[in-house]
Formats: structure tokens, sequence, C-alpha cells
């Protein structure tokens, strides 16, 4: 883009003026005071805000920051500790690579990030995109720092035709042909917060838009329609059954294994999931413990490859009687730092039993 120039300047002053207030930034006024971010609050943010939306990652931001507000404090948690305290924020193996990369920091590092994209894609569990994040808002390097509102803003800005997600490429040489050593940081997150206030997915608030003068989107009279995508294939569909096993007021749960999905967290025993439903007699057989088992009926849950019915079973034991199993017996108001599949399937117990 020959006239870069001015369309940064006019990004970087709609920044400064209407810059979100979020709980991991630094705002431009007190950067320009000399105020540097920590490096380790812009890490843990940018890991909490894949897939998941700013106000839903706000209070485990804030929790996790009170909680171990460096990252020495976070290497040295137990690994159930940091699991149960990201319960609900989803992605479950971006926790358990916070936790590598935090003890990584700390451990081999003094406790200090390293300051470049290199050194920072060479921790455990950082990937490009984290790598530029930090690199540009903490460090100010001018680094590339596309993700989805980057993305977004991109394709309208420049009409870009190719659909998503083949035009990923596209999209981020564009973006880098944007990038200077002129304010990196704020020039990284002025275009997230465009993306985020304005450049919205549907109905784009194109009068508002600092730099609508140099869109091509907006040219066309459809910005909306940009960035084209290709029809998404059909989720597909697994079952499973989840068993609600009760000793008094508390319930049987089990840690799962260390790797694949929600792995290392507490959850309910499930049976396997897989292509076709459990009629009656399957459930009970496969079920963790002998029990009278009762059908409660079945809930819904969506991961991000496949949509699961998981059918939920009860059984109580004598508070008295050895239950069997290798379980964790956790009291009800316990239940509440489960990941949502399990959560679902222990409130649809708990109104029915």
């Amino acid at each position: 883009m020959k006239d870069r120039a001015p369309l940064r300047s006019s990004l970087l002053s709609w920044y400064d003026r209407q810059a979100r207030t979020l709980a991991w930034r630094v705002s431009p006024e007190d950067r320009r005071g000399g105020v540097s971010p920590d490096p380790y609050r812009v890490w843990l943010s940018e890991v909490m805000l894949q897939q998941t939306t700013v106000p839903h990652a706000t209070p485990y931001f804030l929790s996790f920051t009170q909680r171990w507000p460096t990252v020495s404090d976070l290497a040295a948690v137990e690994d159930g500790d940091l699991m149960a305290a990201w319960a609900g924020l989803g992605y479950y193996a971006r926790a358990r690579n916070l936790l590598a990369c935090a003890r990584a920091v700390a451990g081999e590092h003094g406790g200090v990030f390293p300051d470049t994209e290199e050194g920072l894609r060479a921790l455990p569990g950082v990937g490009a995109y984290t790598a530029a994040a930090v690199a540009a808002i903490a460090f100010d390097r001018p680094a590339n720092v596309v993700d989805g509102n980057v993305e977004r803003v991109m394709a309208r800005l420049f009409a870009v035709e190719t659909p998503l997600p083949d035009a990923k490429p596209q999209l981020k040489a564009l973006a880098g042909g944007l990038v200077t050593e002129d304010r990196p940081g704020d020039w990284a997150q002025a275009l997230m917060d465009l993306g985020a206030t304005i450049c919205k997915p549907k109905a784009p608030l194109c009068d508002r838009c600092p730099i609508a003068a140099w869109c091509a989107a907006f040219k066309t009279g459809a910005p909306e329609t940009y960035p084209r995508k290709s029809k998404k294939a059909d989720r597909p569909r697994r079952h499973g059954v989840a068993y609600v096993l009760t000793r008094g007021d508390a319930v049987a749960l089990v840690r799962r294994p260390p790797k694949g999905l929600l792995g290392g967290m507490l959850g309910l025993p499930t049976s396997d999931w897989r292509a076709s439903p459990y009629d009656d007699a399957e459930a009970v057989a496969v079920a963790p413990a002998a029990g009278a088992w009762r059908d409660l009926g079945a809930v819904e849950h969506v991961f991000t490859h496949f949509s699961l019915t998981l059918r939920v079973f009860a059984a109580a034991k004598d508070e008295n009687g050895a239950a069997g199993g290798d379980f964790v017996w956790t009291p009800r108001e316990g239940l509440s730092a489960l990941p949502s599949v399990f959560l679902k399937a222990a409130r649809a117990a708990e109104r029915l039993l």
C-alpha cells in the first residue's frame, strides 16, 4: 500500500482516543508516559483470549493474576489446581501448555520472558500468533500480529476475494505490509480494537471507521460480505454416556488422562464417545460401578470438531458401603468447577434426582 503512512496515522489517532480499557492492557497514554506492559500479563491474556471472548476471559484473568501475580508463582502451582482454575475457559490443552510455558520461563529464563519473537516461539506451547502478540505488545517489536479481527479488517480493507481459510496467508502478508517500527504494540492493539468494535462481523460501523477512506470493501457497498467464506463441512456427531454416582452429598468424579480432550481435568465418569448411540443395556454394561442405574435423559454439547449427545445415568451408593472404582468424591457444591460438558450433565441429574 503506497499511502500506508496516513492510514496508520488515522488508525493510531483513533486508538489514542478510543482504546478499550482492558484488565491486561497499558493504555496508549500510559505507554507514552513510560509505563511498560508486563509480559506475563500480556502472555496470559493472549492465551486466555484464544477462542474466548473478552467478557468471558476477563474474570479468569483477574482471578489468575490475583492468585498468581507472577509467572514464577504460576509455575509453582499443582497441575490439578491449575486445571480446576481453568475450568470453563475450554480448550484445555491451552491450560497444560500454559503451565509448561510458565515452568520453562521460571526454570530456564529466571522468570523473565524472552523479548523477541524467536525467543518466545521457542517456549513450550507458544505458537506463532502468541509469540508475535507478546513481542509486539509487551516489547514493542515490529511483529505482525494477526488474529480473527485483523483478518477481517484486512479482507475488507483490500477486498480480498479468496475465501477463508485459504485466504489466511494472503491476509497475513497484507497485514505485514502495514507494520513498521513506529508504535508496533499500539498498532497491533489498534487493529484488534477496530475489528472488535467497528469492523464487526455483521453490520460493520463504517460511518465511524477511521480508515474507511482506504477500504476497498466499503467502496463496493457491501463490506459485510467480506471476508469471503467457504461452506463449512457438517460437524460430525458422537454419542456417549455420563454417570452421576452419588454417595450422600458427594458425587464420584474421575481424573481424565493427561493427554487428549479435556486431558487432566476432573470430570464425571463416561463411556467412550462413538459414532452410534448407546442403548440402555450397553450404557449399564460399561458403567463405572455396579448399581441401580437410572436413565435421566441426555444433554447436548458442541466441541470445535464434533457435537456430542451425552446420555445421563445416575445411581446412589450407601454412604457406608464401598463404592469401588478410582473415584474422587466431591461435594455437590464443588461441581461448579467442572468443564461445561460435565457441568451440564451434573445439573441435569440434579434437577431430576
